[in-house]
């Protein structure tokens, strides 16, 4: 799991943390948690039924899909519960995984805060698939390619990120296919970049959209395409 989708949080030391989380579950056998996973920045989320607690480990019956993400992600956020004493979330690291049952046994718990709630908008991983794109600069076309993308905003792996900096205003051609797509879909769209993360020759350059009706329109659709599929994808994983 992507460290980004959460950050820990520590009470007292983690030892202490983890007695305490398992002593909480301990009292709320039988009550239902609301889990979280992410498939390719798609959010997974169902609720589970914790059966039982032994030692430090938890057993909880979860949906099918979640049992899914759990396996290739190998842990489990749990929003925090409404009988909870503290406001925090939860991370739990999976010790077993059953999909075909649909349990899961989540051990080595710490308190967390999921930031991924925040995002006010659906993104989207593009895997396998590419997408080029073009950022013009005043004085110059930097060559591109999509890590990520939303409404909001998208994620591109930059080789040569030299004369971008963050605040500066720049203009995209994104290339985008969809499957109805024989050829790329150009979509031009306006961006602010926000941060830069690392450096060449695997730069990540975080950009805002600010997007005009016709590009959102396009912008949307794609990222609803893509939805679909990795929907699917997730519906067709091996159990």
């Amino acid at each position: 799991m992507n460290i980004t989708y959460y950050d820990k949080v520590i009470r007292g030391t983690e030892h202490e943390d983890g007695l305490v989380i398992i002593q909480f579950l301990k009292g709320m056998v039988g009550q239902t948690f609301s889990f979280l996973n992410y498939y390719k920045e798609i959010p997974v989320s169902y609720d589970a039924r914790l059966i039982s607690v032994e030692n430090d480990m938890a057993e909880f019956e979860i949906h099918e899909y979640q049992a899914k993400v759990i396996t290739i992600e190998k842990k489990a956020l749990i929003r925090a519960h409404e009988k909870s004493p503290v406001p925090d979330d939860l991370v739990g690291e999976v010790f077993y995984v059953n999909t075909a049952r649909r349990k899961v046994i989540l051990t080595r718990f710490h308190y967390a805060k999921i930031r991924s709630d925040l995002r006010r908008f659906v993104r989207v991983c593009l895997d396998d698939r590419r997408a080029d794109v073009d950022i013009y600069l005043e004085n110059d076309i930097i060559p591109a390619s999509v890590r990520d993308i939303s409404l909001g905003g998208v994620a591109l792996r930059v080789t040569d990120p030299a004369g971008i900096e963050p605040g500066m205003e720049v203009n995209l051609i994104l290339k985008l296919v969809t499957p109805d797509d024989a050829s790329p879909h150009e979509i031009g769209v306006a961006c602010t970049v926000t941060r830069l993360l690392g450096g060449a020759p695997d730069c990540t350059c975080i950009l805002e959209f600010h997007p005009d009706r016709h590009s959102q329109q396009a912008l949307a659709y794609y990222i609803n395409q893509r939805q679909v599929e990795i929907i699917r994808e997730l519906k067709e994983l091996a159990s």
